[in-house]
């Protein structure tokens, strides 16, 4: 396994289970470009270039700015966010449990992490993924990671606890902005026939089956 990206402690009550996060999925099936010269064929560089002053600058010189007007900015450090107060910084605070059904998945859930326990911590975290499993729970938190506070969701995934992190309901665009249909008319006769195709199709979820077939077709050009 990978190194940890983030190291805490599941908090709920007074109870703490010290744990490290680790990233559940990597991508291997993107494309990558790169950017290249039309004369040499090499890769280019992206300069930070400052357009007030008309000159690059680098990296390790740049500022963090919060915009609170046009062109007006508050200038915002490290030493600025390590003193927010929020205490998921370190946690991932539990806030309550709830069936596994009611959380609408499709639509709220973005990232995946694992969670182990550390050595102190692995016969409560044992006990917590038992309970979660035996009432069918899942757990509702918050987690601080990359600068900003995350909802997220606590489930078991085998023998491990699965971190996902959701989309706040105030990101969830609402589906009245689509021009969808209403009032189509559809005879018994088409839903029996689209029913049964369906149901030709039906069957057990196995994602090994599938592959990027527009990765394997671009292998075969370069």
């Amino acid at each position: 396994m990978a190194r940890s990206m983030w190291r805490g402690a599941i908090s709920f009550g007074m109870v703490a289970i010290p744990v490290r996060m680790y990233l559940a999925t990597e991508a291997h099936s993107a494309v990558a470009f790169r950017q290249l010269c039309p004369h040499c064929q090499q890769p280019i560089k992206q300069l930070r270039h400052c357009p007030q002053d008309d000159h690059v600058v680098p990296f390790n010189e740049t500022l963090k700015g919060y915009e609170v007007a046009k062109n007006q900015f508050v200038l915002i450090d490290e030493s600025d966010l390590d003193k927010l107060p929020l205490k998921t910084t370190k946690t991932i605070d539990i806030v309550e449990f709830v069936d596994r059904t009611e959380v609408p998945l499709g639509l709220y859930v973005k990232s995946a992490y694992y969670l182990e326990p550390e050595d102190v911590g692995v016969k409560p975290f044992a006990l917590l993924s038992r309970a979660l499993a035996d009432t069918n729970k899942v757990a509702v938190a918050k987690v601080a990671l990359r600068d900003r506070e995350h909802l997220c969701l606590i489930q078991v995934e085998g023998n491990a606890l699965l971190c996902n992190t959701l989309n706040w309901p105030d990101e969830i665009r609402s589906t009245e902005e689509l021009n969808l249909p209403a009032n189509v008319k559809i005879s018994d006769k088409e839903v029996q026939m689209a029913t049964s195709l369906i149901e030709n199709l039906s069957d057990t979820f196995k994602p090994e089956r599938y592959t990027d077939d527009y990765k394997a077709a671009f292998q075969q050009i370069v």
